[in-house]
């Protein structure tokens, strides 16, 4: 019979069981859920299986509100102890590129299942907002979570996220102009961040069909659209001086199955921004 809270011990054991399930998802390995469970009510003799099942999306809650990925079928349920988020801390390896371990060998080739990254399958929408995709959990309790463990500097420092999100953007960009029949633009577009470096407020310089300057900055996070992400002060004055062209590319749920949006300035209009920093000179 269930009852009570969740211990550390019991947090842990089912922490690992859920990582176990989602590596293996991150990489198209097949595993049975229904298994899964039945040996943790094994181990976890005063848990039942709707106990445990209820768990299991409790724990994808928790990696939402973190910006991780989390597995199909375990719909975030956010009504969690604060120990949990703990529990999968502690099983989240070197943090931010845990996901990378996963899903590259040493030689950074991808091993995530075929057709994840091919930029012919990136659906591209419109941007969420409370009436056209409300929030799947409480948004207020998961901003908290975001907040007091910094998921946007966390995302920010992995830089292989960063550099692997910008070239598929890349890609995607020659490949949608190809689409259009603008092979001639599709020829042009550069990689700026690449080979120029970050100052210049845009990763990449590319075109609309129209021949019109289209120049992106992409903000990936393996977690959900609503993952907050950092943006400097440099990219927001570009933005501000290039209305027309200018287009921060979001990429999200990168590590499963990308999608993406996208905002143009003012961008204060479409997103809340919070100073996380200041200059300081001596006066």
């Amino acid at each position: 019979m269930s009852g009570g809270d969740w211990t550390d011990e019991e947090n842990n054991l089912i922490v690992r069981d859920y990582f176990d399930m989602l590596r293996s998802e991150l990489v198209g390995k097949g595993y049975n859920k229904a298994e899964h469970n039945r040996e943790l009510q094994k181990v976890l003799r005063s848990r039942s299986r709707g106990s445990i099942e209820f768990k299991h999306q409790n724990i994808s809650a928790v990696m939402l509100g973190l910006g991780q990925p989390w597995i199909d079928g375990y719909k975030p349920a956010s009504q969690f102890q604060a120990s949990l988020v703990d529990a999968v801390l502690r099983e989240l390896p070197d943090g931010e590129t845990w996901v990378e371990a996963v899903s590259g060998d040493r030689l950074g080739r991808s091993k995530l299942k075929p057709g994840v990254r091919d930029p012919s399958t990136l659906w591209v929408g419109p941007p969420p907002t409370q009436s056209n995709e409300p929030p799947p959990v409480d948004a207020e309790r998961m901003a908290i979570i975001a907040k007091k463990y910094d998921v946007a500097a966390r995302d920010q420092r992995n830089r292989k996220l960063g550099d692997d999100g910008e070239e598929y953007a890349f890609d995607y960009e020659k490949f949608r102009l190809r689409k259009d029949g603008r092979i001639d633009l599709a020829d042009r577009v550069v990689w700026t961040s690449k080979f120029e470096g970050d100052g210049a407020g845009f990763d990449i310089s590319s075109f609309e069909a129209d021949g019109a300057p289209r120049l992106l900055e992409v903000k990936t996070t393996n977690g959900w659209h609503r993952t907050p992400f950092h943006i400097s002060k440099n990219e927001l004055d570009v933005a501000d001086s290039n209305r027309q062209n200018w287009v921060l590319f979001r990429i999200y749920e990168f590590a499963k199955n990308p999608k993406a949006f996208e905002l143009r300035p003012p961008l204060e209009e479409r997103v809340e921004l919070t100073a996380m920093s200041f200059k300081a000179s001596p006066k």
